[in-house]
């Protein structure tokens, strides 16, 4: 999907063609939109390859052209129906600088995109390519550090809910989120060398206002690296007492399991030898068995009480 837009009376509105200073937004692009934006915007072939790749990693690049990419990780939230639990992951996004517009390239949509073709971002001027860009990174920022907070939260609430109940589906959860915390990890240190390549200013010319605002990105890039090691910190704690007390449980209900049938096998023992066709035993009729099997087992009982095997 290909569209335009172009900030016009100080909103962002969508415009039916390719136009100087507008803002293009590339979402899962055809080859015919693949070929418009080689073609129309002169970007080069590689740039948009590596936008639709799924692995790719976050750096910044330019060709002789004068096309700028930066290739970014962006944060994604999404419900899983099967197992009902909440993932979260990374995307690479590239933004691609031209001299004439600025374009955004990802395998899907997310909250970032929308909210900038909504008019969510207050000020947003397409032409202004770096104020653009900066604030695009800033959302990214700052969507990271929102969703280290539902991660948190969640669970929170997943380990109150093990407390009351040893689920499958809570346990899958906390994997869940331990697997996100270790892409979110991953995505946001990729970001933040991409950032600060980009703060040298060698790159995409920046101006004291520009670097004032890549300052903010980059200090709240670094607050989510640091929530993310304590979050993953404290989830790997939590995963590794949800293992003992699992362990525990179990060992709990072999000791239980065991006592039992050291009890079951009392009265087996005294019913097989009253029913032995063999002479000497003493009184040998069915209240004599069932009263030596009720003693029997009654003290095997008081015995296992007291060692704690029940």
């Amino acid at each position: 999907m290909l569209n335009f837009y172009k900030t016009i009376n100080n909103r962002i509105e969508e415009i039916p063609a390719l136009e100087e200073g507008c803002w293009v937004s590339a979402i899962a692009p055809t080859a015919e939109e693949i070929s418009v934006l080689v073609k129309n915007l002169h970007i080069d072939p590689d740039f948009v390859r590596a936008a639709l790749d799924e692995e790719e990693a976050s750096r910044v690049d330019s060709d002789d052209d004068n096309n700028t990419l930066v290739i970014v990780d962006v944060p994604i939230a999404e419900q899983e129906k099967d197992e009902h639990t909440r993932v979260f992951f990374t995307m690479p996004m590239a933004i691609i600088y031209t001299p004439q517009q600025i374009v955004t390239i990802s395998l899907k949509s997310n909250t970032i995109i929308e909210e900038f073709r909504n008019g969510v971002v207050k000020n947003l001027h397409t032409n202004q390519k770096t104020q653009f860009l900066l604030k695009l990174l800033l959302r990214i920022a700052g969507r990271f550090l929102q969703y280290l907070k539902q991660i948190d939260k969640l669970s929170t609430t997943t380990e109150s809910l093990l407390h009351k109940m040893m689920r499958n589906q809570e346990i899958i959860q906390l994997l869940s989120l331990e697997k996100s915390l270790v892409y979110f990890s991953t995505s946001l240190k990729s970001n933040e060398v991409t950032l600060e390549k980009i703060m040298r200013g060698r790159i995409i010319k920046l101006y004291e206002e520009d670097e004032d605002l890549l300052g903010d990105v980059i200090i709240e890039i670094k607050q989510a690296i640091e929530m993310c090691s304590i979050y993953s910190n404290t989830l790997s704690g939590t995963m590794d007492a949800v293992s003992s007390i699992i362990s525990n449980n179990l060992n709990n209900v072999m000791k239980v399991l065991t006592s039992l049938t050291i009890i079951m096998t009392i009265p087996n023992i005294i019913f097989g030898m009253y029913g032995m066709n063999v002479s000497g035993l003493p009184s040998p009729t069915f209240f004599t068995a069932m009263a030596v099997t009720a003693v029997i087992t009654l003290i095997v009982t008081v015995i296992l009480i007291r060692k704690g095997l029940f």
